[in-house]
């Protein structure tokens, strides 16, 4: 039997305990939110997945050359359930970890980490620096300029799309709509008109 899966509030302490950035935090506020979107699509446990998108860079920002190795080590040192650390160190599949994504949750982490980062960028370059306005198509429009966003790998969303079995620009869509609902607290909500 797993161990019980920790409560939001412990997951986002032991994230605050390992990481001061403000942006990786909204990075993974906005992980997060999407996740619970994606796993209300799919009538999955949206706690659940939820904590995995928290969760998933914990190590990044202290241990930025042993990234998802560490995750590991620190979540099984803490009893964390071994679907949690799989998923999480499941994201960085073929560029810091030899572990596959092979679950739903697994394969939606891996589709969506790089794409929450494309989305952030196209929001704040809108008038409104907003994602309550921006539309999928918006942020495809953008796609085949590498300059844009260029530190987000494009290779990745496309592997995970396909893997889901997704259109991507509905990918992005759905992606939109979850951090739509976390838009104040990842500072995309936008800037009052002057």
């Amino acid at each position: 039997m797993e161990a019980p899966l920790p409560t939001r509030e412990e997951a986002l302490a032991l994230f605050r305990e390992y990481n001061r950035s403000e942006g990786l935090l909204k990075h993974a506020l906005a992980v997060e939110a999407v996740m619970r979107h994606f796993a209300r699509l799919k009538g999955a446990d949206e706690n659940l997945w939820g904590l995995v998108g928290l969760i998933h860079d914990l190590d990044y920002e202290r241990f930025p050359e042993e990234h998802c190795r560490k995750t590991a080590e620190i979540l099984h040192a803490r009893g964390w359930p071994e679907t949690v650390i799989r998923a999480a160190v499941s994201h960085g599949w073929g560029i810091c970890s030899e572990v596959r994504p092979e679950s739903d949750l697994e394969k939606t982490l891996y589709a969506i980490d790089e794409l929450t980062g494309l989305v952030t960028t196209a929001a704040l370059v809108r008038p409104s620096r907003s994602v309550l306005d921006l539309e999928a198509s918006s942020v495809r429009k953008k796609w085949k300029d590498k300059r844009f966003a260029a530190g987000v790998n494009r290779g990745v969303i496309e592997a995970g799309a396909a893997w889901l079995g997704v259109d991507l620009l509905w990918l992005i869509a759905e992606t939109i709509h979850g951090m739509r609902t976390v838009a104040a607290e990842i500072g995309l909500q936008g800037t009052p008109p002057v």
